[in-house]
């Protein structure tokens, strides 16, 4: 199957695409991801983007969308994957449908206040990149990684301006995506606001494997 995950920040979906991608066998493909990739094997399209970014500026639609496709004929996205963070845009997912149009779209529906709770209280490692967070899944030792024992840290992203920031970028540039899958029918809503094991079991309910 293939899916795309859409949902705002800190609505789960890279928590629930790790899992989904173990259980199902499918890869779990975000376009940063993609980005390193390309970049780190020196492809034509890599060394592209590896001078875009070099310049400070922002990676086109269209390489972005020749990425994805290139990503997608790889011989672990046959038989499925998760699209994390693609679509962003009307305009990549009405070129996403030219080369892939059986897709399932998950839509992640959590609200405002609670973003801001689960990114405010997130903590990642210094160290090993490590995710915690002080309310749901707290390290052992205050401040210490229980993986590699070392700082965790508030990333910037995760400040207060800068989540409200992300949000209203979220709403300005991807939530139309919503209406347009839907009026495909091909969205269906999930609770982001659940336990990721939970929302695991509700997941595979609605999407049962094979």
């Amino acid at each position: 199957m293939n899916f795309i995950f859409l949902g705002p920040p800190g609505a789960g979906k890279g928590s629930l695409a790790v899992k989904v991608a173990a259980d199902y066998k499918i890869p779990h493909i975000s376009t940063g991801d993609i980005f390193r990739a390309a970049i780190k094997n020196k492809t034509p399209l890599g060394i592209k983007v590896k001078a875009i970014i070099d310049s400070g500026s922002l990676v086109s639609d269209d390489i972005t969308v020749a990425l994805v496709k290139e990503r997608l004929e790889q011989d672990d996205a046959k038989n499925g994957f998760i699209l994390d963070g693609f679509p962003r845009t009307i305009p990549q997912a009405e070129e996403l449908e030219k080369f892939c149009p059986s897709v399932t779209v998950v839509n992640f529906q959590i609200s405002d206040e609670q973003v801001i709770k689960r990114l405010g209280t997130r903590r990642v490692c210094r160290k090993c990149g490590a995710n915690f967070n002080v309310l749901s899944m707290p390290p052992k030792v205050e401040g210490v990684c229980d993986k590699c024992g070392g700082e965790l840290y508030i990333r910037d992203d995760d400040k207060h301006d800068a989540i409200l920031h992300r949000m209203d970028v979220y709403r300005e540039q991807t939530e139309p995506l919503i209406g347009f899958y839907r009026g495909k029918g091909k969205l269906t809503d999930v609770d982001g606001s659940i336990d990721t094991s939970d929302l695991l079991a509700d997941f595979k309910k609605k999407f049962p494997a094979g």
